[in-house]
């Protein structure tokens, strides 16, 4: 039987379990695959604790995981567009990814292009869910155009330097964010122009420098609690801030009325689920980003690799802000 990272219980990475899981053959509209490589994400600490989240999840016991890369082994009933061998990778709902071997819904694949052959499994389960979390960010959240400054919040994270990279590849100024002096080097390697090291520098007092007192166009605002009324003094009048994750915690309330007397502000808090909620925007925002990681232009960064059955040490480097970039688990390791 194929083997899974279960969780029986909600809790520390501890209830991560490394465990036999019965796959059975896919049903009407849906595929079997077996997963090459396995995208880890911060919002799986989220389902792993009980965090609430938008993708809820199923009841216990349940397999975690959301982004895979790998190869169609059987094509269910009314399924069309995918074959056996076809190299496929996912990033949206249901659970399940944490397994050698998964059922998933056609609806939800994308078939790999042949102009990605030179890419590893590793690279595409890396880059998928938060490749085209960064395109809707950077592409219909706020239309990133050339001369917006944009202030990128965790930008040597594993989707901040793709935020970097990305807006910088549509020609904008990037101020990031960083913990350390060794992430404001990734992050300057990935495009950011400045990086501000928390607890060094002043993130504000840099954005205002930068834009001659103006403010900048978009923050990218992923760490919440901590930086969140900060970030929105970095704004311009009718600038937008884009809250697409906390990982300091929930940020305090924000008064509507707060946003006019700031200068118009926008606040919205983007989730993947309602960006890609119809087959067509998943093809779309598919291949925007297989075209900039085709093209070079986006580089994901795989700096940490461990076998799934590791995946509940995964978790804790993770979650102890240890890792840069992106972390991908091996289902055969």
């Amino acid at each position: 039987m194929p083997m899974a990272a279960v969780i029986h219980e909600k809790g520390p990475p501890g209830v991560l379990r490394w465990e036999a899981v019965d796959v059975p053959a896919p049903g009407p509209g849906e595929v079997r695959i077996r997963n090459e490589a396995v995208g880890l994400n911060f919002v799986d600490t989220y389902h792993r604790r009980g965090i609430p989240h938008p993708w809820p999840v199923p009841p216990l016991p349940v397999v975690l995981g959301f982004e895979g890369a790998g190869r169609v082994e059987e094509v269910g009933s009314g399924v069309t567009g995918f074959a056996t061998g076809d190299r496929v990778a996912y990033a949206l709902p249901p659970h399940g990814a944490y397994s050698q071997v998964r059922v998933y819904p056609a609806e939800n694949l994308l078939k790999v292009p042949a102009s990605l052959d030179h890419l590893d499994d590793r690279v595409l389960a890396a880059s998928l869910l938060k490749g085209m979390t960064v395109e809707f960010l950077v592409r219909r959240t706020h239309a990133v155009a050339p001369g917006d400054v944009v202030l990128v919040h965790a930008a040597a994270g594993a989707t901040g330097l793709l935020l970097c990279q990305w807006a910088k590849h549509l020609g904008a100024t990037v101020v990031g964010t960083v913990s350390s002096a060794a992430k404001a080097e990734q992050a300057r390697a990935a495009g950011a122009d400045h990086a501000v090291i928390h607890g060094e520098g002043d993130f504000v007092a840099t954005v205002r420098e930068v834009t001659n007192g103006e403010g900048c166009a978009v923050v990218y605002e992923s760490i919440g609690k901590d930086t969140f009324r900060r970030s929105l003094d970095c704004l311009r009048p009718l600038g937008m801030m884009a809250c697409y994750g906390h990982a300091s915690g929930p940020p305090d309330p924000v008064d509507v009325i707060e946003l006019g007397a700031r200068g118009s502000l926008f606040l919205t808090r983007p989730a993947i689920m309602h960006y890609l909620a119809k087959r067509e925007d998943l093809e779309r925002s598919g291949a925007e980003l297989f075209d900039v990681l085709a093209r070079g232009a986006l580089r994901p960064a795989v700096n940490h690799v461990y076998p799934l059955a590791e995946a509940a040490e995964a978790h804790r480097a993770l979650e102890a802000r240890e890792t840069t970039g992106s972390t991908v688990l091996l289902p055969w390791a």
